[in-house]
């Protein structure tokens, strides 16, 4: 009757004697290796007014509710809204003749792109687009996004693809795409 209380004792131990043998290095140096890999330097604001001028002329006005600035250890500096932004666009007047919403953004200043995500609204005089995903690149001075449905003002539409536009949204192109449109009387005569 004692065998199986000497053999189940002998397996606790060959089980502990385990267990301490798998705890190697100190896992505590290994997570600051680690943390100092992938440190951040995070500051955040809330209700940020941003303005964007070209030759000392203000083109256009932002608002979001936040906005965290983030600089990984690299350094490449990132500006996230998480709670959206509302931008508008204004002419040499100062007059509103745009304006983009989204309830995502995120500014890359190194790349010089800002990425605009979920429920992206673009509204003009000429059209207005929507879509899931907008991405503004600052160098070429273009609008990007894989795929968003253009509404004109007399109702004419477009599903497009790849669709790109500069930044005043004056015409647009698109890869592919399908909508519908409507002709004056008398068009082609």
């Amino acid at each position: 009757m004692k065998r199986p209380g000497i053999i189940f004792g002998l397996v606790i131990l060959c089980v502990f004697q385990l267990s301490l043998y798998s705890c190697g290095e100190d896992d505590l140096k290994k997570a600051v290796k680690l943390s100092k890999k992938i440190s951040l330097d995070t500051n955040r604001t809330t209700s940020v007014e941003i303005i964007y001028s070209d030759s000392a002329k203000v083109k256009a006005k932002g608002f979001a509710p936040i906005l965290n600035e983030i600089t990984p250890a690299n350094g490449a500096k990132l500006e996230e809204m998480p709670k959206g932004i509302k931008i508008q666009f204004l002419d040499e007047q100062q007059k509103v003749t745009g304006s983009i919403t989204s309830d995502y953004a995120i500014m890359k200043d190194t790349e010089k792109l800002i990425i605009f995500k979920r429920n992206v609204i673009v509204v003009n005089q000429n059209l207005t687009f929507n879509t899931e995903e907008l991405t503004w690149d600052q160098n070429k001075q273009m609008f990007f996004s894989p795929k968003g449905v253009v509404t004109q003002p007399d109702g004419s539409f477009a599903n497009a693809v790849d669709f790109s536009a500069p930044q005043d949204f004056s015409y647009y192109k698109t890869g592919s795409g399908y909508g519908e449109t409507y002709l004056k009387e008398g068009f082609g005569e």
